[in-house]
């Protein structure tokens, strides 16, 4: 039996914010701007040079900077108890295992036994995979068919902990582990089925920030604060982010040699461009659920999530023979619709201004499940979101729950084992916030294998009729 995971119980950070109502862009009165990190210097310098930069290029350079980004600096905890956020894997077990057998589940309706292979985008410190070979390896029937691993993973540092968690099972049943950049260059399956998950993965996805004007879809930017002590300024004649026909300040100045400390002002701060872009003007009209927001509403796109999630849909549903198909989870926070405000940072399990400390602070937005299924249309099938609660409970959780406090050592080990039960499915926390979307790759052309519902459980709408969208997509 595992350890119990995560720390106390409280709702976690990343979902704190629908508790205190935090909006976007805001700076709390009592937080400090916080010294200039080499990201911010970054940042200020390529805003000097070239002007105001996207919120895509914003989260890139903050999160995924070769050596400064916030999952590549190994002096970044990132996560438990150290780190700045504890997820769902780290918490229980149970999580992993219950992961696994959906995916057992959807492997079973495989006509001819196939080879698995599994993937997984960001797999973090490999807790979650190492759950799902551990409930695989104890299934002959999966056990003897599980040959390749795949980890979509940037950062060296995480790949060395993904390493020491999960080499022992490579070791024992004689796999292959392997790691990819990007979703694209995991190579073609094959003949194997592909079992994919991503968890906490969509969310950290670069987005563009879109505002509707009379003129179409504006982009929302990052430029400097006004400084007007810099030594070294940046005019803002012909800058995007100041409409025509507003009156021109004396300078917008940005000083990219600042001493080490800042007490006064954020250096950082959205402005709207003047016109729309080609970029911003192809995320507006890439969903037909943008086209009547109203005058004014801000929208976050993430163009590498759609492509992404395009690429998942490609890869489980697989040939038009059904042979390479596969299954997938994708289980974050977020709704089946598009949010505007939801952009926000994390540090030491609290919420913090987006623009404090670059490139040291976690930061991640709701994700619009509903683009993602609009993204996989015509290459699987998808079913969901239902909530992480939903999922998990219909899965069997109280039962797996019940059977470790049993066998637990003792009672204060069993009731902890208990509380990490229920936290994840908490309807005021993780079980409400988060969702989970399954992808399966039946149903391709509106047919389904001989003897294999349409109806993928637990994704199966409540009773009272108020439950969870299956999409054919």
């Amino acid at each position: 039996m595992l350890a119990l995971r995560g720390g106390a119980s409280r709702v976690p950070a990343r979902l704190a914010h629908r508790v205190q109502r935090v909006r976007t862009f805001a700076v709390s009165s009592t937080q400090s701007v916080g010294p200039v990190t080499p990201i911010e210097k970054i940042l200020l310098d390529t805003i000097k040079a070239n002007g105001p930069v996207s919120y895509a290029t914003y989260m890139q350079h903050c999160l995924s900077h070769p050596t400064e980004g916030y999952y590549m600096n190994p002096k970044n905890a990132v996560f438990g108890a150290r780190g700045d956020f504890i997820t769902s894997p780290e918490i229980s077990q149970v999580f992993g295992e219950l992961v696994a057998i959906w995916m057992v589940s959807q492997f079973i309706n495989v006509p001819q036994p196939q080879e698995i292979r599994l993937v997984e985008l960001g797999p973090g410190r490999g807790t979650l995979m190492d759950d799902v070979l551990r409930t695989l390896s104890q299934l002959p029937y999966t056990r003897a068919s599980l040959k390749h691993i795949h980890l979509v993973e940037t950062s060296s540092s995480l790949r060395k902990i993904q390493e020491q968690k999960l080499q022992p099972w490579v070791d024992k049943h004689d796999l292959q582990l392997h790691w990819h950049d990007s979703i694209d260059d995991v190579p073609s399956s094959g003949e194997s089925y592909t079992m994919l998950v991503a968890h906490e993965f969509f969310d950290a996805l670069p987005i563009h920030l879109l505002q509707k004007t009379e003129q179409g879809w504006n982009e929302v930017l990052i430029s400097s604060a006004p400084d007007l002590t810099a030594k070294t300024i940046l005019r803002a004649d012909g800058s995007p982010s100041l409409p025509s026909s507003a009156p021109r300040p004396p300078s917008l100045d940005v000083d990219t040699t600042l001493p080490s400390q800042s007490l006064s002002q954020p250096r950082l701060r959205p402005v709207l461009s003047q016109t729309p872009s080609p970029v911003s003007t192809l995320l507006g009209s890439s969903s037909p659920r943008f086209k009547n927001l109203p005058l004014g509403a801000r929208l976050e796109v993430s163009a590498a999530a759609f492509q992404i999630a395009r690429k998942v849909g490609e890869m489980i549903g697989g040939n038009e023979d059904g042979r390479r198909r596969g299954s997938a989870l994708i289980i974050d926070y977020g709704a089946d619709k598009m949010s505007g405000h939801s952009f926000r940072a994390f540090k030491d399990h609290k919420i913090v201004d987006p623009f404090y400390l670059p490139g040291q602070c976690d930061l991640t937005a709701n994700v619009d499940f509903a683009y993602l299924i609009e993204a996989m249309a015509g290459t699987a099938t998808t079913h969901g979101p239902i909530t992480q609660h939903r999922f998990l409970t219909r899965m069997g959780l109280s039962t797996r729950v019940d059977a470790l406090v049993r066998a637990a050592s003792s009672a204060e080990r069993g009731n902890a084992l208990k509380e990490a039960g229920e936290r994840l499915v908490s309807t005021t926390g993780m079980g409400k916030e988060y969702k989970v979307l399954g992808v399966t790759g039946y149903g391709r052309e509106g047919s389904l294998p001989e003897g294999v519902d349409d109806v993928i459980w637990p994704f199966v709408k409540d009773v009272e009729g108020q439950g969870d969208r299956i999409t054919s997509s």
